[in-house]
């Protein structure tokens, strides 16, 4: 799975994008996030307030309960403003 991660995100995680092979226990994106956030304290810092943070799978915006697998690519931004 590619994971991807943009503006400040990218800047607590120190890295702009990884690849990871999901485990078994990892169904849906709040799995993911639980995952990632075991990792360091940058994670965890990073994923402690989840209001401030969008998910996509596959460049269409999702919620945190939704469905990944392997193939996904998953993208973690701020809230986007219109202008």
């Amino acid at each position: 799975m590619r994971i991807l991660y943009f503006s400040w995100i990218k800047d607590g995680i120190g890295k702009s994008q990884e690849d990871i092979d999901l485990t078994g226990n990892i169904k849906n994106i709040a799995d993911l996030i639980n995952f990632l956030s075991e990792i360091n304290n940058d994670y965890n810092k990073v994923f402690s307030d989840l209001s401030s943070i969008r998910f996509s799978k596959n460049m269409n915006l999702v919620n945190i309960e939704e469905n990944i697998k392997n193939e996904d690519e998953i993208a973690f931004f701020p809230p986007m403003t219109g202008g």
